[in-house]
This record gives structure tokens, C-alpha cells and sequence, in this order.
């Protein structure tokens, strides 16, 4: 709460003075429908209405540029009906609040806050609880949406609403929130969204972009999401030091990317998801290559999930460990027209067999992948039941020691890392702090492991002339 008072005096900082009128909860509260709607209409624009600790009848509209600002955690309750709270005018600040008792239709869109034609809305600081949609702005540009806790309501996840939606609102801030057992988080035609540090978990999709161009987003845990985040139709887009964990429903993407053109994905963690990263049709434009650098890929199912003809992103430095499949093609056909190495420096691999006879970091030998049980699988889609069983590593172990039976390499890294690369530090959740944590030491630990391995070879080659130690 400190933090989230600091955060708010921040962004109040050089506001111009303004009209404040205290609204006495004995008198203002829960006594009829109108009791604060009365309020609203009452205010001049540019006035701050503060309300003080009681319930408040919802269903109100806020027409006028105003400051609704609770203190001691007022809680404006929509009584299941409708939405709570309805902005149509620009300057509006929503603060400190608890937000509460939407009415239940999808089809009419019940949330929290709605609003239209409503830009510079700030929304800073509430508590959602037991709505539909959390908030649903359109035609919001330069809203702020900061430091809120949104919390569905306890439906099956196909009847919840969305814990954030925005649609057609330009330049929007999404920062520090906690968004809960929604639907997903969805910004649909939302150019120039920055989103950052939220932590969003049991949801559908933690993260939705729809032609949406120029989004930045960094610093959020997804997880325990169906996916964390996926991306459609958008171009110039940054994800940067987000952790995807433990994303596993029926698609289980930690992040997904379909026909997106002009991406930046790098120093991100992709942890104990179905799938870290899957790729279709991104890059779409040919003259467009992505650059996917210094991200952690470990513990999932499948690290990497690429169409067989997708081409041109560049893969470089990134750590891929102790995946069942570290990378594989979601068909018949190979990746080799990604790049997976870039000036020399390629990726870590955890299942990496070669050396390092002149001590460079660099692997002597190039890292390939040629699962057979995964080529097998994309001929035959059936057996995908068998992945990690001891029948899987049986196919595969006869392919090592029957070169006959080794499919063609989906990809060869010619720079293969022996070492796990220094990676930039990632966010952690006030929740996940001690997984985080733990996460992040055991990279370490893994780092030191490769370390005296790489050493141990190298000593075995001195004898044939391989150099002194570095």
C-alpha cells in the first residue's frame, strides 16, 4: 500500500489545484440508488469528489472531466447489476476504490469501469472484485492503469469477462497491476500500449494483442495461464524481461506469435510451460527478420515450437535447459531457415555433447537436433501420447546407436554456448519471489556444472595437444 500511495503522489505531482469536496459517508452512503450519481451531477468538471469508508450504490455514469477518490477503501458496489461504473467524458480519475458486484451478461458487457470516448482516464489504485469484466475502455487514448487488483468472478473460464480490455485506444499505460481469475487481457487495436510489470495468472490469455502496433511490453509474470500472451497481426512489438511459467492448458504457449512482423524478444524467462515460445508465420513480410536474444528456456515440454516454414528469426545467445524437446517443428519439415547462431555466438544447450578444446566458450562441434521420436510425431500425430515416456528416450537412444535411423537435423547451431550467457535480470512477483529466486539459483548453479564440465574436457585433451587452461 505504501508503495501504490507513493506511485499515486507521483503521478499527482505538478496537477493543478482543484475544487475538493468530501462526500460524509452517514449521509452519502448506501441509502439509494442515486445517492452518489446525485454527487456526480452536482460537481463542477475539474472537482474531486473524495469518499470516505461506507458503500456506495453503483450504476452511476460519470459525464463531466472529474476525481473520484476513495479513502480507507469505499466500496461503490454495482449490486449485480449492469456495470458499476460508466465514464463518458475525457480527465477522469478513478482512485482508491473498491469496485464491486457487476451484473453477469457477456452479451451486455457488465465490468467494473466502462467507458467511451473518454481520453486521459486514470484508473489508479482499486480493487476489482466479483466483476465481469474488470474494465472495458474504448476510445481510451493515453489512459492510465496502474497499481489496480482485478478479480473475477467465480464462473467457468469461457462465461468470466476480460480483466483489462481495450479496444481503439492509442497510447495506453498498463502498469503494476494484478489481474486474477479473468478471461483474458486484451488490447485490440491499442497502438503504442505499454505494459508493464502487471502479474496476471489463471486466466485464458494473460495477454492478447490484436492489431496492435508499437506495443511495449516488459517485466510481467505470466502464469499459470492457458498462454501467457499471444500476439496477432501486429507489427514492431518489444517484449522484454517478462517470465512465462507454468502456462499449460489445452495450447500451454508461454508466448504465441501469429503472422506478427517486426519483434524484439529477448532477456525473458520461459519456465514449465507446454510450450516456451511458439512461432507461425512471424516474420510474414520476407525482407524482416526477429531477433530472439538472452532469453532463458527451461523446464518446458517443448522449449521452442516453430512452423516448418517459418523463417528469419535469428536466435542467439538464449539458454535452453533441460527441456523434453529443446526445440522442435510442429510438422515433417526442418528450421533451417532460422538463424541459430548470429557473429558467432550461438545458443546454450543442456543436452550439448561436444567440447571446448581451445577454452573460447565456443563449442568445437556444431549442436544439432535430430529427435527421431519427434520426427516420428510428426508423421504420426498419435504419438505424442508417448512424449517423456521411457518409450520416447528407447527410439531415440536407438537412433544414436543406429545412425541409419537418424532423421535429417531440424536446425544446427554452428556456435553452440558452453556456458550459460550472462542474461539480464528478470521481475519478480511479490507472490513468486521465492520461486524466482530459487530459479535464478539454480541457473547458477547449472552455470558452475557446465563450467567444470567444459574444464574436464579440456583437461582430457591436453594430452593431445589441446593448450593450457584459460
Amino acid at each position: 500500500m505504501a508503495t501504490r500511495t507513493a506511485l499515486t503522489g507521483m503521478l499527482f505531482a505538478g496537477a493543478l489545484v482543484v475544487a475538493t469536496v468530501p462526500v460524509d459517508p452517514a449521509t452519502a452512503h448506501g441509502t439509494a440508488a442515486t445517492d452518489l450519481q446525485d454527487l456526480i451531477n452536482a460537481a463542477v468538471p475539474g472537482d474531486v469528489l473524495t469518499l470516505t469508508p461506507g458503500t456506495y450504490a453503483g450504476g452511476v455514469t460519470v459525464d463531466k472531466p472529474l476525481s473520484l477518490v476513495g479513502e480507507g477503501w469505499p466500496v461503490i458496489d454495482g449490486h449485480g447489476e449492469g456495470s458499476v461504473i460508466t465514464v463518458t467524458a475525457p480527465d477522469v480519475t478513478i482512485e482508491g476504490l473498491v469496485i464491486a458486484n457487476s451484473g453477469n451478461r457477456l452479451d451486455r458487457e457488465h465490468s467494473g469501469i466502462t467507458s467511451d470516448l473518454s481520453p486521459r482516464l486514470r484508473i489508479i489504485g482499486n480493487r476489482f472484485e466479483n466483476v465481469l469484466f474488470g474494465m472495458f475502455l474504448r476510445h481510451a487514448h493515453d489512459a492510465e492503469i496502474v497499481g489496480n487488483e482485478i478479480g473475477g468472478k467465480d464462473l467457468f473460464i469461457a462465461r468470466r469477462g476480460d480483466g483489462i480490455r481495450i479496444w481503439q485506444s492509442t497510447d495506453v499505460l498498463v502498469e503494476g497491476n494484478d489481474v486474477a481469475n479473468g478471461r483474458d487481457s486484451v488490447f485490440w487495436f491499442a497502438d503504442g500500449a505499454t505494459v508493464r510489470n502487471n502479474h496476471v495468472e489463471d486466466g485464458r490469455y494473460g495477454l492478447h494483442f490484436m492489431y496492435s502496433h508499437g506495443a511495449v511490453v516488459e517485466g510481467n509474470v505470466l502464469e499459470r495461464n492457458s498462454v501467457g500472451a499471444f500476439l496477432m497481426y501486429s507489427t514492431d512489438l518489444t517484449m522484454t524481461g517478462n517470465v512465462f511459467r507454468s502456462n499449460r492448458g489445452p495450447s500451454g504457449y508461454g508466448l504465441g506469435l501469429k503472422d506478427v512482423d517486426g519483434l524484439t524478444v529477448s532477456g525473458n524467462r520461459f519456465v514449465e510451460n507446454r510450450v516456451g515460445l511458439y512461432v507461425d508465420n512471424s516474420p510474414s513480410k520476407v525482407d524482416l527478420y526477429h531477433r530472439i536474444e538472452s532469453n532463458v528456456f527451461a523446464f518446458n515440454d517443448i522449449g521452442a515450437l516453430l512452423g516448418s516454414t517459418v523463417a528469419r528469426n535469428v536466435f542467439t545467445g538464449n539458454a535452453f535447459i533441460d527441456n523434453v524437446t529443446q526445440v522442435a517443428s510442429d510438422s515433417t519439415g526442418n528450421l533451417l531457415d532460422n538463424e541459430w547462431s548470429h557473429e558467432g555466438v550461438g545458443n546454450h544447450w543442456s543436452d550439448f555433447a561436444g567440447y571446448d578444446a581451445d577454452g573460447d566458450g565456443i563449442g568445437d562441434i556444431a549442436y544439432e537436433i535430430d529427435n527421431l521420436f519427434m520426427d516420428l510425431i510428426g508423421r504420426y500425430p498419435e504419438m505424442a501420447f508417448f512424449t517423456g515416456t521411457p518409450a520416447a528416450r528407447a527410439v531415440d537412444m536407438a537412433s544414436q546407436t543406429f545412425p541409419s535411423l537418424r532423421p535429417e537435423p531440424i536446425l544446427t547451431d554452428d556456435s553452440p554456448l558452453i556456458r550459460i550467457p550472462t542474461l539480464p535480470m528478470s521481475p519478480l512477483a511479490v507472490e513468486s519471489a521465492s520461486r524466482a529466486l530459487l530459479f535464478l539459483v539454480s541457473l547458477g548453479l547449472l552455470g558452475a556444472a557446465s563450467a567444470v564440465m567444459a574444464g574436464g574436457r579440456f583437461r582430457l585433451s591436453d594430452p593431445l595437444g589441446g593448450g593450457g587452461a584459460s
